[in-house]
């Protein structure tokens, strides 16, 4: 047995649905059905009733619901616990952060923590976000750095964790000027001329998150995806050498826009954009470190948090 089959049925029981589960564990949901079967093949009992929508539990399957969240969180102690017998100074305050912030954000803002509040020892482990709040649940980092979408909220416990909202991100498309300095590519293309588009690998958040704005787009946008990666700084480099449109956080395209390289790729006036939370998340009771706990008090009171 697993241990990713039980965190997969402690996301089917809190979600009802297969789909939204697997879409949740970032796996596609044949492979979820098939881990959950694997599950129930161990346990020697069907744990889901598969005639009821949304999907319920069967009575061993609640029992073992209860006894699956016990053994999670035992299992998630027990590593905090071996951490501390890593190498990692106990002055210094792990982050797990999602690739693209591990770009853009983190350095400019731990620059600005440092002005504040002098060094600041930091290890930081750049993941996908899935990974990043993997890490985090099962207690191999200190700090979660992450994005948060009204239409895409990260399936963490308020009552487990802390959340602080440091700043706000804008997603939007940009192109390679042409030599007018007009977009190259301009959304939202047509049925015959559809536009080049740089995407964001399935699964990724900021996949997701684009969707989203695309289904909201009026008049729809006319694509036709070209390249796809999880990374945004491989979309902008692809969009700055002329490949199609990508849509990107504003601050890790500032530079190229300043000198010319990118240029927006559609009509302010329409609605292309998508504004996010970032958000900093530790765990609540007394699992921080003293580097770290010092470290959320100092960013809470710079935040506007503080008591």
């Amino acid at each position: 047995m697993e241990t990713k089959w039980l965190e997969d049925f402690v996301a089917l029981a809190q979600t009802g649905s297969f789909s939204r589960a697997a879409q949740l564990r970032h796996v596609t949901q044949p492979a979820f059905s098939r881990r959950i079967q694997a599950l129930e093949a161990w346990a020697g009992v069907d744990l889901v009733d598969r005639s009821s929508y949304p999907t319920r539990l069967t009575e061993a399957g609640r029992t073992l619901h209860t006894q699956a969240l016990e053994m999670l969180q035992q299992l998630h102690a027990t590593r905090a616990l071996l951490r501390q017998h890593t190498a990692v100074a106990k002055d210094t305050v792990e982050f797990a952060v999602p690739h693209t912030l591990a770009f853009t954000f983190f350095p400019a803002w731990l620059s600005r923590l440092r002005a504040h509040l002098g060094t600041v020892k930091t290890r930081l482990v750049a993941l996908n976000v899935h990974d990043a709040v993997l890490r985090f649940a099962e207690g191999g980092c200190d700090l979660l750095l992450a994005y948060h979408h009204v239409s895409q909220p990260l399936e963490l416990d308020a009552e487990r964790y802390d959340m602080l909202t440091l700043a706000r991100e804008v997603v939007a498309p940009f192109s390679r000027p042409g030599p007018d300095g007009q977009p190259l590519m301009r959304l939202p293309g047509s049925a015959r001329a559809p536009v080049p588009y740089l995407a964001y690998a399935p699964g990724a958040y900021l996949a997701r998150v684009v969707e989203w704005v695309l289904r909201q787009a009026a008049p729809p946008p006319h694509l036709e995806r070209v390249y796809e990666t999880d990374m945004a700084e491989s979309l902008k480099a692809m969009a700055i050498e002329g490949h199609g449109v990508a849509f990107l956080p504003t601050s890790a395209v500032q530079p190229a826009l300043a000198d010319g390289r990118l240029v927006p790729a559609a009509d302010p006036a329409e609605r292309w954009t998508v504004e996010l939370d970032i958000r900093l998340y530790r765990a609540r009771g007394n699992r921080l470190k003293p580097a770290a706990q010092r470290l959320w008090d100092d960013v809470a009171l710079l935040a506007g948090h503080g008591d």
